[in-house]
């Protein structure tokens, strides 16, 4: 039941509505990803996705225009696009025989031919030219034929005996999206750009690629301009299975195979890439620290490893995407900032410019080699889902959005605005937010609030189009995002507000948002809400085992027993990283940074959310909060999402119900005398 008050907010006129997103524009939204230019700057490859309503998921398929974004129109279908370095050709990924993707390389003239160029039973990543075009490199699983044999009697003729059982040795054993991972080892290959055999480049019982906590995401490397050589990350000598970040960089020369090291000081070095004269080579990473959290800063060594150095040790954010200008003389690379996303630039002396600039999320994918002057990426921001965007990487950005993939779904919809707020919390600490104001915001009025947390904990909301933000704003609801401590984008200290103490001040600077939003005058403090999924998960049920400020919760894969998810997580060293001491010598951390031993304080109703394959906050974790509540008399409700691992939102239907059941939990508290709305409000909130 709700209060009269807040019948009046969620009812909408006809008119309004009809202008308002809805939950089924989700279906017709369109994504783009990876746009890679020519070598001439002359034309843009890029990958289009959209939803496939009959099969419930999202698809792929390259799409071609010139770099003024005209005749765009669509190539083929397959993902991963990449330019030959003489612009003839592409290779790509698609699915292919015996199974997976596989690598086609296509040509670009007139004849427009594509052949396949591998039939490798583990699926190829990170495929790359070398620099002469002749060959592409790859990473693949080498699978590993070890077993465990016993003398067993042969079973009778016509017997249905029960399969053998999965033998485990390796502590990651699986991996979230993948599911049981088969054994084997990564490795570097090289195939002829006309097909043929792949040529294994490095061998043995040790895997090619830095990795986070033993799970396989492909590889870093980079071939020297002679395409001699490939500098590529990993940890040699060692399985992987008990390494965190930890890795370093080599070079494998490709006609002896033989490696070398590179790298020495220890530390976490990955993502490789070579400059155009062959001397230097730039990566990012960190040395060994005791820390939960260290910020991978960009580095620079010699070819040989040699005057290995941070670049710009006083810039104090994340860099991702790292690649040469053409010239040779800086590098580009793209980088967090209060919630924003730029592109940047260094000089190999280590002064750092902005390229791009605002409150927006602008990435670069890829430079037009030949003239140096032309860079593409993706561009999008609070009312932008996202497009393909050209920029000038000389002089002005001059930043040109050659897209509209989803004008025609949001032209006629009246949006939510975001507004960005700032606030101080405990220790006279700065915090960064957004409030999502319903469409046709009126202040005179109050509205329910709801506040979102996100993952990670190491990560950052960002000023990117939120379509369920979107629309719970288009239900009359305000949404409160923000950044607490542990958060990247605002500095390695503030990363660190939370070192060996997740949750802690986090939850000051989410309470603080909220009185900060408050005291605009325009929140129902009766009809306040929270939320969020894994690190998410994490900090909602703290925030109602701290607090009873809230009407309801919708704690979506969560960590509730940090002891139990050390042993059933896929990333059980990252757990570890978070206690001083593991819990068999002192449990003490263990327990009281654990939202389940507050549970005895939890009053909130609550709906618990998770996919049935989560290898990463696995499904146990949900069934803990869920008996504990329902032993305590909690009002709840456990929701177990089919065909989900990680998250609830990967299939399409998934990620709009997850925002159906939140309202519609929300709405049903608190328990009210008032007078019931009618059938029609009802439905209106919900369609």
């Amino acid at each position: 039941a709700l209060s009269v008050t807040s019948t009046a907010v969620w009812a909408q006129d006809d008119e309004t509505s009809d202008s308002r997103l809805e939950i089924g524009d989700y279906l017709d939204l369109e994504r783009v990803a990876d746009p890679q230019i020519s070598p001439d700057g002359s034309t843009i490859i890029y990958t289009r996705r959209w939803v496939n309503k009959i099969e419930d998921t999202w698809e792929s398929s390259l799409w071609i225009m010139n770099a003024d974004g005209s005749r765009n129109r669509f190539l083929m279908r397959g993902s991963r696009a990449r330019w030959s370095p003489d612009g003839t050709r592409i290779l790509y990924l698609a699915q292919g025989d015996p199974k997976g993707s596989q690598i086609y390389v296509r040509w670009m003239d007139a004849e427009g031919a594509s052949s396949k160029i591998t039939r490798v039973e583990h699926s190829p990543r990170n495929p790359e030219w070398l620099p002469d075009g002749k060959s592409i490199a790859f990473v693949s699983v080498v699978p590993d034929k070890a077993s465990w044999d016993i003398d067993m009697p042969a079973p009778p003729e016509g017997a249905e005996w029960t399969k053998a059982p999965r033998v485990v040795d390796q502590l990651h054993y699986r991996q979230d999206r993948v599911g049981f991972t088969d054994p084997g080892f990564v490795h570097l290959f090289a195939v002829t750009a006309d097909a043929g055999t792949p040529r294994e480049l490095t061998s043995g019982d040790w895997n090619v690629g830095a990795r986070f906590d033993g799970l396989y995401s492909g590889a870093g490397f980079d071939w020297t301009p002679d395409s001699r050589s490939i500098v590529f990350d990993e940890l040699r000598g060692s399985e992987g299975d008990d390494a965190y970040l930890e890795s370093h960089i080599y070079a494998v020369d490709i006609t002896s195979r033989e490696i070398s090291q590179l790298t020495v000081r220890p530390g976490y070095w990955a993502g490789p890439t070579v400059s155009p004269d062959g001397r230097t080579i730039a990566f990012t990473g960190f040395d060994s620290t005791g820390y939960t959290y260290t910020l991978a800063r960009l580095q620079l060594m010699g070819i040989d490893g040699a005057n290995h150095r941070s670049l710009a040790p006083e810039f104090d954010r994340p860099a991702f995407g790292v690649q040469w200008a053409p010239d040779g003389r800086g590098l580009y690379f793209t980088s967090q900032d209060r919630g924003s996303i730029n592109v940047a630039y260094t000089a190999v002396n280590g002064d750092v410019r902005a390229v791009t600039s605002g409150a927006q999320i602008a990435t670069l994918s890829s430079v037009a080699t030949r003239d140096g002057r032309t860079g593409v990426g993706i561009i999008s921001g609070p009312q932008e889902p996202g497009d393909v965007m050209t920029l000038s990487l000389k002089g002005d950005a001059n930043v040109r959005k050659l897209t509209g993939v989803n004008d025609d779904i949001l032209v006629e919809k009246t949006l939510a605005q975001v507004e960005e707020i700032w606030y101080k919390s405990s220790g006279d600490t700065d915090v960064h937010g957004w409030i999502v104001k319903p469409p046709d915001f009126d202040e005179s009025r109050e509205y329910p609030l709801i506040m979102e947390i996100h993952g990670g904990p190491f990560g950052m909301y960002n000023v990117g189009f939120r379509f369920n933000f979107q629309f719970f704003a288009a239900q009359d609801h305000i949404v409160l995002y923000t950044n607490p401590r542990g958060s990247t984008g605002y500095g390695e200290t503030f990363s660190r507000g939370i070192d060996h103490a997740y949750p802690s001040v986090d939850y000051d600077d989410l309470m603080a948002g909220v009185d900060a939003v408050i005291a605009k005058g325009y929140v129902d403090e009766d009809r306040m809400y929270v939320g969020g999924c894994s690190g998410g998960g994490v900090l909602s049920s703290w925030v109602i085992g701290n607090t009873d400020r809230f009407a309801a919760a919708a704690v979506r894969c969560p960590v509730i027993n940090w002891m139990s998810f050390a042993g059933q997580s896929d990333i059980p060293f990252f757990t570890h990283s978070f206690f001083h001491k593991p819990y068999w010598e002192d449990p003490t951390q263990w327990l009281a940074q654990s939202s389940g031993m507050l549970v005895g304080n939890v009053t909130t109703p609550t709906v618990i959310m998770t996919g049935v394959n989560d290898l990463r906050t696995p499904m146990p974790q949900s069934e803990e909060y869920f008996a504990a509540l329902k032993m305590l008399g909690v009002p709840t409700k456990l929701l177990r999402f089919n065909d989900e691992f990680h998250g609830t939102g990967s299939k399409p239907s998934n990620y709009m119900r997850t925002a159906l059941y939140m309202l519609d939990w929300y709405k049903q508290w608190p328990e009210s005398e008032e007078e019931e709305p009618s059938e029609e409000d009802v439905a209106a909130r919900v369609e």
